[in-house]
């Protein structure tokens, strides 16, 4: 009789499965599902999963924090802020970053790294990385759409023309 693990299911070396995909050595293995019961995006073709970026930081990031993408000697990304034209968010991390090291950014999806949300339209704030329900409204203020929120911790990002206040 074959191994079972606790919850009754064949022990991975058994079945030779894998959670997540190295590449080509890993061809022929069964795919698994991970601890959050979904596929890992490693195991997807190119082209088929998150649409995401390597960039490196230019300050400490927090998970969740809206970003903007800058030229600083080559791609920098920072915490989008209502605040200043030009940092308009174009992704969100999921992740927290220190400063100077590669960030994953996200360009559109589920940012389920936030709290505090409302139901409803989101804007980028006027406090940097972060959204809220209203827009800002001083001259010089950014006014962009982020996306949706469908629960106080999930914001469907979808970034939106920034406009800035005369």
């Amino acid at each position: 009789m074959p191994a079972l693990n606790a919850n009754g299911v064949l022990d991975a070396t058994i079945v030779n499965s894998k959670t997540s995909s190295a590449g080509a050595g890993d061809g022929g293995k069964v795919v698994a599902l991970g601890a959050d019961g979904r596929i890992d995006s490693t195991m997807m073709p190119v082209g088929i999963g998150a649409d995401t970026a390597s960039i490196t930081t230019s300050e400490a990031l927090s998970a969740g924090d809206l970003i903007n993408i800058h030229n600083s000697t080559g791609a920098k990304v920072r915490k989008a802020d209502a605040t200043t034209a030009g940092k308009e968010a174009h992704g969100f991390v999921l992740a927290a970053f220190g400063s100077g090291v590669a960030a994953t950014v996200y360009f559109e999806g589920t940012n389920t790294a936030v709290s505090g949300l409302t139901p409803g339209p989101q804007f980028l704030a006027t406090t940097a990385g972060l959204s809220a329900g209203a827009a800002p409204s001083a001259a010089g203020n950014v006014v962009q759409r982020v996306g949706v929120a469908t629960s106080a911790t999930t914001l469907n990002f979808e970034g939106g023309p920034p406009i800035v206040l005369a």
